[in-house]
């Protein structure tokens, strides 16, 4: 996570909107609320974007809240939280509901419940600093008083890093009670510095050990998580890991909360692991799994944008490109949608097969060159395609940056714009549905949307 305090940000008032994207597309006029909302669902803060310095995110986000209705700010909050899984900006958004007079009362209740990780609690404090140091609020005191006692000790432990603001920090500032004289005793090793060591894989490999041995060891022990195996795959690689170990942690990995562009990251490097982490990805889209979605009904015609500025980092330190994600919903739609026709869009319109998998990425990924994004000239083929072969679909769902280069009209019958990215403006909007975001999230939207209009 981002060393928040280290940062100088300004939050200058909401500027004008201009009228056209980075790549000169007519863009649309949008209200503060649909601006704050797409710069945040979409948003790693304080990371660069292809067109748009994240400082500058920021700011403007910070220029926004005050626009908003305070109770929509504080809803936008927990959904980016405990929806979109995102950290950073749900602590960003409460941090400016702090400043404002119409915003405060709503700020404890949503503070307690966007932390959700222990290292949060002094995330927060650090961004709360971000400008100097200044008294916390009564309202910042009380949220952060509610979400401490929420953590054990191993949580304590593992996120209580040195830096400019300590756990220990937190816990002074904000006077929390804990609920039991157990839970008393912790806070006093944290306090102290004594609490146990936590064996998670960070601490483990920090030791200074054999990195085979350890390696080995926790995959044994099954201590790594789900999101810690694949992000480590590589590093096993490296260390000589047998592949007997690593291809039965693939096998009896959770799967449950693991979407499709984390697969894809990982096989990048660590290929030759590519046909279990496939098998692993089907089980995390199964629709037969438990809690699985229902298909989704009809025809369905895929857009992926494929241009230049989609091959692009998600942030700075990310491994994860906006392809990952584009490529991961549509290999995730690929098994909910009933029927589903695939195209990808750059400087022209292509169909691709509806492969399965890492095959359907490859076809997304070598249908064309990464080049211009029209995609008001992929829609006008994708019509007379329909045209021709009288198939009309019941929706047409596009992935992309939105930063198109030709105008984009209104769909033919129902169209969605998944948003990758968290630019200020976009070509989403007027007939088109909006999203935000690329987690399984947006799927559960767009079939409750249809069936609320349904009825």
């Amino acid at each position: 996570m981002a060393r928040l305090n280290i940062l100088k940000l300004g939050h200058p008032a909401p500027a004008r909107n201009l009228f056209r994207t980075h790549e000169g597309a007519p863009a649309v006029t949008l209200t503060p609320e649909q601006m704050l909302r797409r710069s945040i669902l979409t948003c790693m803060l304080w990371e660069s974007q292809f067109y748009e310095d994240g400082v500058e995110i920021a700011g403007r986000i910070g220029g926004l809240v005050p626009a908003v209705e305070p109770a929509r700010v504080a809803a936008l909050a927990i959904e980016a939280r405990e929806q979109m899984k995102l950290r950073h900006a749900p602590l960003l958004l409460v941090r400016e509901m702090a400043r404002h007079a119409t915003h405060r009362g709503l700020v404890a209740e949503t503070l307690a419940r966007v932390i959700q990780r222990a290292d949060e609690l002094s995330e927060f404090v650090a961004l709360y600093w971000a400008g100097g140091r200044a008294p916390l609020s009564g309202q910042v005191k009380k949220g952060l008083a509610a979400a401490f006692p929420r953590f054990g000790e191993y949580a304590l432990a593992k996120y209580d890093r040195a830096g400019a603001v300590r756990l220990r920090d937190v816990l002074f500032l904000c006077h929390a009670r804990p609920r039991d004289a157990e839970q008393a005793e912790v806070w006093k090793r944290l306090i102290d510095g004594k609490l146990a060591t936590p064996d998670t894989w960070e601490v483990a490999l920090s030791t200074g050990g054999d990195r085979l041995a350890t390696w080995e060891r926790l995959l044994t022990e099954r201590r790594l998580g789900a999101l810690a195996l694949l992000r480590n795959l590589r590093n096993m690689k490296e260390a000589g890991v047998g592949e007997d170990l690593v291809l039965a942690a693939l096998s009896a990995m959770n799967t449950g909360w693991v979407l499709p562009f984390r697969f894809l990251a990982a096989a990048r490097y660590a290929p030759q692991w590519e046909e279990a982490l496939e098998r692993a990805m089907f089980r995390s889209v199964s629709t037969e799994k438990p809690g699985a979605h229902a298909k989704l009904a009809g025809r369905t015609a895929l857009l992926v944008d494929v241009s230049g500025s989609m091959v692009a980092p998600l942030s700075q330190r990310s491994e994860m490109y906006r392809t990952d994600a584009a490529y991961g919903l549509a290999i995730l739609l690929r098994e909910i949608a009933e029927e589903i026709s695939i195209f990808t869009f750059s400087d022209e319109l292509k169909q691709v097969p509806a492969r399965r998998g890492f095959a359907l990425r490859d076809a997304l990924e070598t249908s064309q060159e990464h080049s211009g994004t029209n995609l008001g000239l992929a829609l006008s083929r994708l019509d007379e395609t329909c045209g021709k072969n009288r198939e009309p679909y019941d929706r047409i769902i596009v992935i992309t940056d939105e930063q198109s280069h030709d105008r984009v009209p209104a769909p033919r019958g129902t169209g969605y714009i998944i948003n990758v990215a968290s630019y200020r403006n976009g070509v989403g909007y007027g007939a088109w549905t909006h999203i935000d975001g690329w987690s399984e999230a947006v799927i559960e939207y767009i079939r409750e949307l249809e069936s609320a209009g349904s009825h």
